[in-house]
């Protein structure tokens, strides 16, 4: 990727952090500036389409539809016994 030059004010006490933190992680300035670009234009990006489409559907395993069947039949014979008591009551 072209690189382009830039001038950006900066506080100095941003700068001496970052200068520490270059020093740290043995690297130059310039590459913790130019990543922190990255992240703030990534940041701002707008996408023309969604990253979702509407159209979606997960893909469920196996494994998960039986889990799902399962929950649904413990959740029914609780129902059927909650029923049971209040018809039992009255």
């Amino acid at each position: 990727m072209a690189m382009k030059r830039t001038t950006v004010f900066a506080d100095e006490r941003d700068l001496a952090i970052i200068k520490a933190a270059a020093a740290r992680r043995g690297v130059a300035e310039a590459e913790l500036l130019r990543h922190a670009i990255h992240l703030a234009a990534m940041a701002e990006r707008r996408w023309d389409a969604p990253f979702f489409s509407r159209t979606y559907v997960p893909v469920v395993s196996e494994r998960e539809a039986r889990a799902d069947e399962a929950l649904e039949s413990a959740w029914a014979e609780k129902a059927t016994a909650y029923e049971q008591t209040k018809s039992n009551t009255s």
